[in-house]
């Protein structure tokens, strides 16, 4: 499998200001933040300038609505417009439909990708204007009081308390409190929610696909915990051709859940980050699977169909996958050398 083609279906999703597009079907013709956050994690440590660019284009997009933040650092957003929107069009504007924009794991993750940046010696940050906007999207977070604000979600789905929200924020705050002022008692409250809420979700999901954010790529639970989420994703989500999100979704649901194909990566990524090679091995193949030959990676497989959705290929799952193969192949070598 040439995984090189990876990079060639991700490039043609990249807009000519850096960003991505969600996937390049009509749908999904949009910049979401979180999925630039996933889409760039495999430039994080290439000589590229693809990671730089892609926040850089982040970052103008927040100087533009700067003027919303600061409105939003002291006051709390009532309706969802009111919140740092999640998903813009593709010359970084917002949409003016309604959407589910309380997605407080999308401004974690931001920070998180900005802290993890700068300590890999990407040019993240231009100048103090951008160190001002981490400053404000810190402040925004403290106004919405992250650790107990319900929101939309990584699945931008119903408002409720979501431990993968809090979780992101969390590293987001941790990876950032060595560039702006961000105090401990802010992120210790986070923790101290994650503690009482995990390994559930929310109060309506046991489990969901989402809470492997909090191993990988973020790094915030302890080892009983990865492995209690890791096991109950892996018993209860996974599927043929990946891992429902949760129990009962009703996304592209035509007599069963839809099964994202970026589900099985991710747990391969995970567990890696636990050390548990035997393990991560198991999903070579199940990830091999779902990558066509020119690595295309779906989105999903639509629930009681068995065939792809229109979301073809989603930046997200190519990045995933091609993360997953490449690092299992530098861990071979290791063990060959």
């Amino acid at each position: 499998m040439n995984v090189n083609k990876a990079i060639e279906v991700l490039d043609r999703m990249r807009l000519s200001n850096g960003a991505y597009t969600a996937s390049l079907s009509k749908d999904y013709s949009y910049v979401w933040i979180r999925d630039v956050v996933y889409t760039v994690l495999p430039f994080l440590t290439d000589s590229s300038d693809r990671y730089e660019k892609a926040y850089q284009a982040l970052f103008d997009l927040f100087r533009n609505y700067e003027w919303k933040i600061d409105i939003h650092t002291e006051k709390k957003p009532i309706y969802l417009f009111e919140y740092i929107h999640s998903r813009y069009s593709t010359d970084l504007k917002e949409i003016p439909v309604e959407w589910g924009h309380a997605q407080n794991d999308a401004i974690g993750a931001f920070l998180w990708g900005v802290g993890e940046g700068f300590r890999h010696g990407k040019k993240v940050i231009r100048d103090e204007r951008d160190l001002q906007i981490v400053q404000k999207l810190v402040d925004y977070l403290e106004c919405l009081q992250y650790w107990q604000a319900i929101d939309n979600g990584m699945w931008e789905e119903n408002m409720e308390l979501h431990a993968s929200s809090i979780g992101a924020c969390v590293a987001g705050l941790n990876a950032v409190k060595m560039l702006v002022n961000v105090q401990e008692e802010l992120i210790k409250k986070g923790e101290e929610t994650l503690r009482f809420m995990l390994p559930r979700e929310s109060e309506t999901k046991e489990t969901d696909l989402a809470l492997l954010s909090l191993i990988y790529p973020y790094r915030v639970v302890d080892r009983k915990t990865a492995l209690k989420i890791v096991q109950n994703v892996s018993n209860k989500l996974e599927r043929t051709y990946g891992c429902i999100r949760y129990e009962n979704d009703q996304y592209y649901n035509e007599g069963s859940e839809a099964e994202w194909c970026f589900g099985f990566p991710w747990l391969g990524l995970c567990y890696l980050e636990l050390g548990m090679n035997n393990m991560a091995k198991q999903y070579i193949e199940k990830t091999k699977k779902i990558i066509p030959a020119n690595f295309e990676v779906p989105e999903l497989y639509i629930g009681g169909k068995n065939i792809p959705n229109g979301n073809t290929p989603l930046a997200w799952s190519v990045s995933l996958s091609y993360l997953f193969l490449i690092k299992m192949d530098n861990m071979r070598n290791e063990q060959v050398t």
